[in-house]
């Protein structure tokens, strides 16, 4: 595979922010199902659903409540029922066997942490949804800690997962951060963050050009070329 590279980052991270769904994990297009399941049930059809949807890949790397804040606008209440809904009609989907590991991922979070390399899941999904997606794959306990935008207060494109994950972890530096997404929304709130370094994948929603807009130092096919980005090794299978 082609490394779509610009220089490698300069400082030795101390810390990874990997997205979840689109860069370490992949659900073969359940969450947007979910959207439209949701946005059926409650009447939006014909071009307004399709406008809905488009929205939703656009927005890919938020959370889904600003998504369904941005299609009800006018109505606060139906905005906050839909995205309950999309969370229990999502949860259903992964129970069913819907998530599964981007190839190399899981290797990947070992490698980083043999290194000395603190790792945090970051998700624009909801804490149970986040726990759900990590107890079907067998990821409790494999990263450091686990965040979603309720915990940090705003979700991307703003900066607050990345700062809430340095100041649990106790990093000193956010230069010593790396922060790993598919979407411009993981590669903005990295930005923003004052990370050393914003990586993005080809895995999930958008395309290299799209990520190096965004401002990605570097875009790699998958988690998997990681450790290749950073020391130069082969990626993790």
């Amino acid at each position: 595979m082609t490394l779509h590279l610009r220089p490698a980052p300069e400082r030795t991270p101390r810390l990874a922010v990997l997205d979840m769904n689109g860069t370490t994990v992949t659900d073969g297009g359940a969450a947007e199902r979910a959207v439209e399941q949701v946005l059926h049930a409650r009447g939006v059809q014909g071009e307004r659903l399709a406008e809905a949807l488009a929205q939703s890949r656009r927005s890919a790397g938020l959370d889904r409540a600003e998504l369904f804040s941005r299609v009800f606008t006018d109505d606060g209440g139906t905005a906050r029922a839909a995205s309950r809904a999309f969370s229990e009609a999502y949860d259903a989907m992964i129970t069913a066997g819907a998530v599964a590991a981007v190839p190399g991922a899981e290797d990947t979070v070992h490698l980083l942490r043999e290194r000395g390399v603190r790792v945090c899941f970051a998700t624009g999904f909801g804490r149970h949804t986040q726990n759900s997606v990590l107890e079907a794959l067998g990821w409790m306990g494999l990263a450091d800690l686990s965040l979603c935008s309720e915990d940090a207060g705003r979700g991307r494109p703003f900066p607050d997962m990345v700062l809430t994950a340095v100041l649990a972890l106790d990093i000193e530096d956010v230069r010593d951060v790396v922060v790993v997404g598919d979407t411009e929304a993981d590669i903005v709130s990295g930005r923003r963050a004052g990370a050393g370094a914003a990586v993005g994948v080809l895995t999930g929603a958008q395309t290299a050009g799209e990520l190096h807009a965004a401002g990605a130092d570097a875009v790699v096919p998958s988690i998997a070329d990681l450790p290749r980005l950073l020391w130069g090794e082969p990626e993790a299978r």
